[in-house]
């Protein structure tokens, strides 16, 4: 059975897809920015990073799955250069729940004050 989820009270999608997919015990996370649900973007990237974890977090818990669930992060940087600021906010999150991960370089975001985007899988064992 596949669970598409929307949740309430953030950011909706800019196009035709939802917020978290659970299939079984596997959970995809779509890209979340550092957007708000009335369309502000903070100015920084470790701002709109932070954010966009805190979405990412809600939508792993509306699966039912958490940040020690985590098998896979992708993060969409505009910057390379910002890998050192975010990093620090990447370790406080997952702590000892070590994710595979990728950091890619991208041209641009949806929207042009976007810095950073990250998605994640995650796999429930319980």
């Amino acid at each position: 059975m596949i669970k598409r989820i929307m949740v309430p009270g953030i950011m909706e999608p800019v196009s035709h897809y939802c917020h978290v997919t659970r299939a079984g015990p596997n959970v995809w996370v779509s890209g979340i920015v550092g957007m708000d649900a009335e369309g502000h973007v903070p100015a920084t990237t470790v701002e709109q990073f932070d954010m966009a974890v805190d979405v990412m977090d809600q939508c792993l818990r509306a699966a039912g799955a958490s940040a020690a669930d985590v098998v896979k992060v992708l993060v969409f940087l505009t910057d390379i250069g910002d890998r050192a600021v975010i990093n620090p906010r990447r370790i406080a999150y997952f702590g000892d729940n070590r994710p595979a991960s990728s950091l890619v370089e991208v041209s641009a975001l949806v929207d042009p004050r976007m810095t950073v985007e990250i998605e994640c899988q995650a796999f429930i064992d319980r």
